[in-house]
């Protein structure tokens, strides 16, 4: 087992420069874009229910807008600055509506919060679990669904082989790096990825930023 429990498939027990070779083995346009972009910088959460939270907040809203959203989130339930699962229940609807979430995602963390409080879902027990196990674990909470299931294991759990094939940036600059007529199909993404793992992860990281420089991953 990994320090602090966590698998020896997370990111703490590999080189990521070795990834970075690897990725430039793996074929020309790939290297041209780990080349350019530089070292892999990849920033990662603890793997808490605040993290998981902030990623429902986060999700189908811009960056600005979700930041000022969370903090006022904080700022009415933990006034310390650390989002614990008893606060947000306790919180009543309308004044988290009033913090600008919508009603959706009230119910999104105000859920997550019930299932971290009677231990449907423990954060503790994430690191031991599968890629697979963890998506099936976090996609039973409502409005967490297998990209946020698959951020979470990248950027939380610092998993290194994680393709998000139906990301968006990711079509996108598969596109962009193939020169291709169209975004491609997850199906499609998959297939060009086979030769990025088992560094799946840091390669979308390149992906990322291949589009978006000063994208928040």
């Amino acid at each position: 087992m990994a320090e602090f429990g966590l698998r020896e498939t997370d990111m703490r027990g590999f080189d990521m420069r070795e990834a970075e070779e690897h990725l430039k083995r793996s074929g020309r346009r790939m290297a041209q874009l780990v080349e350019s972009v530089g070292p892999c910088q990849l920033q990662f959460t603890p793997p808490t229910f605040e993290s998981l939270a902030r990623s429902i907040v986060y999700q189908q809203i811009s960056i600005r807008a979700a930041r000022s959203i969370y903090q006022r989130v904080t700022e009415l339930c933990a006034p310390r600055q650390v989002l614990e699962p008893d606060q947000v229940v306790a919180a009543s609807v309308e004044r988290l509506r009033g913090c600008g979430l919508s009603s959706q995602k009230v119910a999104y963390i105000q859920d997550l919060a019930r299932h971290t409080l009677d231990g449907r879902l423990r954060f503790t027990q994430l690191p031991q679990l599968t890629d697979e196990q963890v998506i099936a674990t976090l996609t039973q909470v409502k409005g967490i669904g297998v990209w946020t299931a698959q951020m979470f294991l990248i950027f939380a759990l610092q998993r290194p082989d994680i393709l998000p094939t139906g990301d968006l940036g990711v079509r996108n600059a598969v596109k962009k790096l193939y020169r291709l007529n169209e975004a491609p199909t997850p199906a499609a993404v998959e297939l060009r990825g086979r030769k990025w793992r088992p560094y799946a992860s840091v390669a979308s990281w390149y992906l990322w930023r291949s589009i978006d420089p000063s994208g928040p991953f």
